[in-house]
């Protein structure tokens, strides 16, 4: 079994694999203040929830947007396993075509889950990645990575209208009954999720105007399967996707 772990700013994926089938899938919250016997802790409670013995784990991969975390995982696994994980990085290859400004600026998630969506879709592509921020990623008709866009993710949004607004209360991350809200609770959900889902139809509308193409739009991320049923663009949600990126890039440097 091969041990994929995604690093992002909230939580960590961490996915077992067989081949090409992924025995489970997890998220563990991120947390820049562990240390290394603490993730390893983690780790190992998760493990055995699935039935799964660090002596099962052959090798493992790593993507992250957290340095500090990424560390403390690396060790984690050379404890639990013995094993040295690889690193989503320089170094890595990846085969995939990065024509943007600064190629070494590109995160690592957004790596992968390009690499996820070439294996299994065909170019011209978008991947809306609905995380801590919501990114999309274009894939030209070559494959290549050719831009995109960042915004800040659906609970950022909703974290900042409640706390710096006295008196909007929190709330929860439920699909509006309709636009236009009749309290205050709808009309917060109104605007968080369907302005959301809003902005992701109006950017794939001119990402493709730009690229003078249709593409197919691939959404992943834990909160996108909230938003996916709320866009009228047609979309594909695919919540294993960095795991998949993860075990293709793993089994494309194994071979080397």
């Amino acid at each position: 079994m091969i041990l994929a772990v995604d690093i992002g700013n909230s939580n960590i994926v961490i996915g077992g694999v067989n081949d090409d089938r992924i025995l489970f899938e997890a998220r563990i919250r991120t947390d820049s203040t562990k240390t290394s016997d603490e993730y390893c802790i983690d780790l190992k409670m998760l493990l055995e929830v699935y039935g799964v013995a660090p002596s099962d784990i052959e090798g493992s991969i790593i993507s992250s947007v957290v340095p500090q975390v990424l560390n403390s995982m690396k060790t984690a696994i050379m404890k639990l396993t013995g094993k040295t994980s690889m690193v989503v990085g320089p170094g890595l290859k990846t085969g995939l075509n990065i024509r943007i400004d600064n190629p070494a600026q590109t995160g690592a998630d957004l790596v992968v889950g390009s690499v996820a969506a070439l294996r299994e879709h065909k170019p011209p592509l978008i991947v809306v990645d609905m995380g801590t921020a919501t990114t999309m990623v274009v894939l030209d008709s070559t494959g290549a990575l050719i831009g995109g866009s960042i915004a800040p993710g659906v609970k950022i949004s909703m974290d900042a209208l409640t706390e710096r607004t006295a008196l909007l209360p929190g709330l929860q991350l439920d699909q509006p009954k309709s636009a236009i809200g009749k309290n205050t609770i709808d009309c917060m959900r109104s605007g968080i999720m369907l302005g959301v889902a809003c902005m992701i139809d109006g950017m794939v509308e001119r990402m493709e105007q730009e690229l003078g193409q249709k593409t197919t739009v691939i959404m992943t991320g834990g909160i996108g399967k909230f938003i996916a049923p709320m866009c009228r663009t047609p979309l594909i949600y695919d919540k294993d996707l960095l795991v998949k990126g993860l075990m293709t890039l793993y089994k494309e440097n194994a071979k080397k």
